[in-house]
């Protein structure tokens, strides 16, 4: 299971990578896309939604299961992967590159700070 050590992870399976001082781009790891099989379509969060921290974002529908991705961090969503329409299949195939989901503004005071590095992580999957 490839776990990258440049980010940061959610006990809900999210990554979150801080991009331009308190954005975040936000995609599912390697373990949630393995474990939800071939993705086939994702509903993607709307540029401008306002977001809870652990509020349901977006929806990713597998061969196996349809699934919640929860926003890891409150903002607001300011970009969206539009290419997930027609190729949804970048989830496993790149969850950490192309197959990111969306990239939030971070609310005022939130930090990645409480979100588990990637031996935190793999200690989580593995255990």
């Amino acid at each position: 299971m490839n776990v990258p050590e440049d980010l940061r992870y959610s006990s809900d399976h999210e990554w979150l990578r801080l991009e331009d001082g308190n954005k975040v781009r936000i995609g599912i790891t390697d373990y949630a896309q393995d474990a939800l099989g071939d993705v086939v379509f994702v509903e993607l969060p709307e540029v401008g939604a306002v977001v809870s921290g652990g509020g349901a974002m977006s929806e990713v529908e597998s061969t196996k299961s349809v699934s919640d991705v929860y926003a890891p961090v409150a903002g607001t969503v300011v970009d969206a992967n539009a290419d997930l329409g027609d190729a949804p299949e970048r989830l496993n195939e790149d969850p950490y590159g192309e197959g990111w989901i969306c990239v939030i503004e971070m609310a005022e005071g939130v930090t990645l700070e409480e979100f588990m590095d990637a031996a935190a992580y793999r200690e989580l999957t593995e255990g």
